[in-house]
């Protein structure tokens, strides 16, 4: 990423509160699910916490840090947490309009990738392909799918390791990250996600 970076990092500690003591909170994007435990006891009757009239306190949860570096433009994001990085690439760089064929600048960025997977020692990669709400969602599935099939042919081409495992799947409109209401909004949302495990330290 050679243009000016915007960071932000996230670090929370999430109380999820209930009504009727039920305690539910959806994941908005595959693979991010929390996994540590909340380090302190909450007292739940503590008159602080100013739960509504009938609602209950949920179990506690310890989300990761998550840090966000996006270039300028848009076109490329990674976060990093403590247990996993995620590149994602705009579909804009890598496709034409509408097309799954990779452009002459997506191989090189493409590669960039696979370099930091090779740093990470990963065997494990998650090639994920999403598109906006525009046309039909059958063949926003299939566009999808066939996005991350040739980022995927290019990583398994570059690492060149049978060691390596991938999870490739086109989520078509599924997941948005940004208001498809708006062209800026659905450009965010037509992307290829690269994820893998961070390297334990």
């Amino acid at each position: 990423m050679t243009h000016t970076r915007l960071a932000l990092t996230i670090g929370t500690t999430v109380l999820l509160l209930a009504t009727s003591g039920l305690a539910h909170a959806a994941d908005d994007h595959p693979g991010t699910e929390a996994s540590a435990a909340a380090p302190v006891k909450v007292d739940p009757n503590d008159p602080d916490l100013k739960l509504p009239d009938g609602a209950t306190l949920a179990q506690a949860k310890v989300l990761d840090i998550k840090s966000v570096v996006e270039d300028q433009s848009g076109d490329e994001r990674r976060e990093d947490t403590n247990t996993s990085v995620t590149f994602a690439l705009q579909a804009e760089v890598l496709f034409g309009k509408d097309s799954a064929k990779l452009g002459a600048e997506a191989k090189s960025r493409i590669t960039g990738i696979a370099e930091e997977i090779k740093n990470q020692n990963a065997t494990r990669v998650r090639v994920f392909g999403f598109t906006d709400n525009l046309g039909s969602s059958a063949h926003g599935d299939v566009l999808s799918k066939q996005r991350a099939n040739a980022v995927h042919d290019i990583l398994t081409e570059t690492l060149n390791d049978a060691g390596i495992t991938y999870e490739v799947r086109g989520y078509g409109e599924q997941y948005p990250i940004a208001d498809n209401s708006t062209e800026a909004g659905r450009k965010k949302n037509r992307r290829v996600e690269v994820s893998f495990p961070r390297t334990e330290s």
